[in-house]
């Protein structure tokens, strides 16, 4: 399936805790959610906040994540693991609601570790999200419009090839059970790189681009992430 449909999902975790969250999830939640019909895309620990969770997860359509998110939160293994998942949670509210940029690329889609397995994935991802409008300082309603033609190329020239960019869906939440931001428009784009100092030297080589300088000079997000051992976004 390539997702019509994509939740970038940040958790706020309680100190320490983010390893337990990693395997309980990886063990418990990864099969059990595609099985009712949604896209483990990829799950990461944030390299510059070891207590925050990132993950990405993608559906068919609106109406497929409302029957997918409805199966997997009123079944079983939900009500087996919840509490010991909400243990590890301050917040779990900071998710955004995405859809692909027209005439961006798919999320590539690799190889994902076995059950049980630990430690991190291969290589390294990193994510900017910026804001095309709401409530912040730095709109910038022209980003979609000049992001693939502009933009891209030269991340690409940079190191950083956009492997997926996203902008906010603009349809209803149709599970309000599971929050998301709102009154925001968002651009995402998404680089995966072979490993950590790849992506540094990428970044650092990115922000000496004059082109490149107000995408980041004043990102709402630039997120560095390490890949989980099973997910299956990573270099």
């Amino acid at each position: 399936m390539s997702p019509a449909v994509i939740e970038l999902r940040q958790y706020a975790l309680r100190p320490g805790r983010r390893d337990e969250l990693i395997a309980l999830f990886e063990r418990e939640f990864v099969e059990s959610q595609e099985a009712v019909g949604m896209a483990l895309i990829g799950q990461f620990r944030d390299l510059d906040d070891p207590d925050r969770f990132v993950w990405l997860r993608g559906f068919a359509d609106m109406e497929m994540r409302r029957a997918a998110l409805e199966s997997f939160y009123s079944g079983p293994v939900w009500r087996a693991h919840r509490e010991a998942a909400n243990a590890t949670m301050i917040d779990s509210d900071d998710v955004l609601l995405l859809r692909p940029l027209d005439g961006a690329p798919a999320f590539p889609s690799g190889e994902r570790g076995p059950v049980g397995a630990s430690g991190p994935g291969p290589g390294a991802v990193v994510i900017g999200v910026h804001r095309i409008d709401g409530p912040d300082a730095s709109p910038d309603p022209g980003l979609p419009g000049r992001f693939m033609t502009d933009l891209a190329p030269r991340l690409t020239a940079a190191g950083l090839a956009p492997a997926a960019v996203l902008v906010t869906e603009p349809a209803a939440n149709t599970f309000p059970g599971l929050p998301v931001r709102e009154g925001e428009r968002v651009l995402v784009w998404v680089s995966v790189q072979p490993d950590q100092t790849a992506a540094d030297a990428a970044l650092s080589s990115g922000r000496s681009d004059p082109a490149l300088a107000a995408l980041f000079a004043a990102p709402l997000q630039l997120m560095r992430l390490q890949p989980t051992v099973r997910s299956r976004l990573h270099g």
